[in-house]
C-alpha cells in the first residue's frame, strides 16, 4: 500500500522545486528588467511585495475552495498557473501597454500557483501512509532549498554562457518542470487528509483552540527567523567582503539555502532516531547564537559564516512546526494547513521588514537590525516549551 504513494511523495518533492522556481527566478532578472525595460527600482521592488502578497491572499482564500474542488484538481491547477506565469513572463511585457504591466500580470498568475502549492504540498505528503511522517516532512521541505540553490546556480551559469538577453529561453525551460509535474498529478494516488466518515475542524473551531494559536505564532517566527537573514545575506557578502553581486549571491543566499537544505536532509534521513522537539530546541539555540554572531562579531568573514550557520539552524523550524501541528491537531484539515502557510508567509515578509526598518532607523546599520530580529527564534523557543506544557497537561 505504501509503495503506491512513493510516486505521490516524489511528485510533491518536485512541487516544492516548482515553488522555488516561481519565487526565485524572476528576482535574478530584476536588474536586467530595470536596464532593458527602463523600469524604476521602486516598481521592481513592488514585484516582490506583490508576489508574496498574492500568495498570502491565496493562503487565506484556499480554506474555502480546496475541499470543495478536491486536492487533485487544486494541485493540477497550481502547476498549470505556475507554468503559465513563467511562459507569459516572456510574452506579456512585449504586448501590453507597458512592460511593467506585463511582468506584473505574469507574476500574479504564477504567484497564485505558488500560493496553492504552499497550501497543498505539505498536507498531501502528511496524508500519505509512511512510517515516519516527520522524516518525510523534513525531506519534503529540503527540496525547496535544493530548488532555490538550483535556480540560482543554473540561471547564473546560463546567463554567463548563453547571455542574459536570452533569458526567455530559460524561462520556458523552467516552465517545463510544472508542466511535467502537473501531468504526474493527474495519475498519482492522493490519500484523504481526514479519515472517511470524519470531518476536519472548521475555521471557527480551529481558532478556538489555544495550541493552534501557539503553533501559528511559531510558524510566523519560523518564516521570520529564516528570511530575516536569508534576504540580507547577499548584502552582507557584498558590503562586508567587497565582492561582486554574482559572488555575493553565491556566497550569501545560495550558501544559506544549501545549509538549510542539508539540515532538512539530515533530519529526513535520521529523523526516526532523533526526537523532533529536542532537535527544534537545539536548532533554536543555534539560531540565536548565529544571530548574535552576525550582529556582534566585528570580523566580516565570521559574520558571513554566521549567516551560513543560521541556514543550518532554521532548517527544521518550518517543517517541524507543520509536523507538531499535525500531531497535536490530527483533524486540523485544510483550514489548519492553509492558516499555517499564511503564518509562514507573514513571517517571511515580517522578518526582513523588521531588520530593514531597524537598520534604516539606526543609520543603515544592518548588524543592529539583525540583532533586533533575534526576537523571532526566541519566541519560537518559547512556543515549543508552551506546546510541551499544554500537551503534557492533556496527558495527565
Amino acid at each position: 500500500m505504501k509503495d503506491q504513494y512513493n510516486k505521490t511523495i516524489t511528485a510533491c518533492f518536485v512541487g516544492y522545486i516548482v515553488q522555488a522556481v516561481v519565487n526565485n527566478f524572476t528576482p535574478l532578472l530584476f536588474l536586467f528588467f530595470q536596464r532593458n525595460y527602463g523600469i524604476p527600482i521602486s516598481q521592481i521592488t513592488l514585484l516582490v511585495t506583490f508576489n508574496f502578497g498574492i500568495q498570502l491572499l491565496v493562503d487565506l482564500l484556499s480554506v474555502g475552495f480546496i475541499d470543495k474542488i478536491g486536492y487533485r484538481a487544486s494541485m493540477i491547477m497550481a502547476h498549470v498557473l505556475s507554468a503559465a506565469g513563467l511562459i507569459l513572463l516572456t510574452i506579456l511585457p512585449e504586448i501590453l501597454p507597458t512592460p511593467f504591466m506585463g511582468i506584473l500580470a505574469a507574476v500574479m498568475i504564477y504567484a497564485i500557483g505558488g500560493g496553492l502549492l504552499e497550501v497543498l504540498v505539505s498536507p498531501v505528503v502528511e496524508a500519505c501512509p509512511s512510517d515516519n511522517k516527520e522524516k518525510a516532512m523534513s525531506l519534503l521541505h529540503s527540496f525547496y532549498c535544493w530548488g532555490h540553490a538550483g535556480v540560482v546556480l543554473v540561471s547564473t551559469v546560463f546567463f554567463y554562457t548563453v547571455g542574459i538577453e536570452n533569458w526567455k529561453i530559460l524561462a520556458v525551460i523552467w516552465a517545463l518542470i510544472p508542466i511535467c509535474n502537473g501531468i504526474a498529478f493527474t495519475k498519482v494516488p492522493i490519500a484523504p487528509l481526514i479519515e472517511e466518515g470524519e470531518s476536519g475542524l472548521q475555521l471557527k473551531e480551529l481558532l478556538g483552540i489555544k495550541i493552534f494559536w501557539i503553533l501559528l505564532v511559531m510558524m510566523i517566527c519560523a518564516g521570520a527567523s529564516e528570511q530575516a537573514v536569508s534576504q540580507w545575506a547577499s548584502t552582507f557578502a557584498e558590503k562586508g567582503l567587497g565582492i561582486s553581486k554574482a559572488a555575493g549571491d553565491l556566497a550569501g543566499p545560495m550558501a544559506f539555502a544549501i545549509l538549510m537544505g542539508l539540515s532538512r536532509l539530515f533530519y529526513g534521513k535520521y529523523g526516526d532516531r532523533i526526537h523532533l522537539e529536542r532537535f527544534m530546541v537545539y536548532s533554536c539555540c543555534l539560531c540565536i547564537l548565529s544571530y548574535l554572531g552576525i550582529s556582534l562579531v566585528p570580523v566580516p568573514q565570521l559574520s558571513l559564516l554566521g549567516c551560513a550557520v543560521c541556514g543550518l539552524s532554521v532548517g527544521i523550524m518550518w517543517p517541524g512546526t507543520f509536523s507538531k501541528a499535525s500531531a497535536a491537531l490530527p483533524k486540523g484539515g485544510t483550514a489548519m494547513f492553509a492558516l499555517l502557510a499564511l503564518g509562514g508567509d507573514v513571517g517571511c515578509s515580517a522578518g526582513p521588514t523588521l531588520v530593514g526598518m531597524i537598520s534604516g532607523a539606526l543609520g543603515d546599520d544592518l548588524k543592529r537590525g539583525v540583532l533586533a530580529g533575534i526576537i523571532f527564534p526566541v519566541l519560537l523557543l518559547i512556543g515549543i516549551v508552551l506546546c510541551r506544557k499544554i500537551q503534557g497537561a492533556k496527558q495527565e
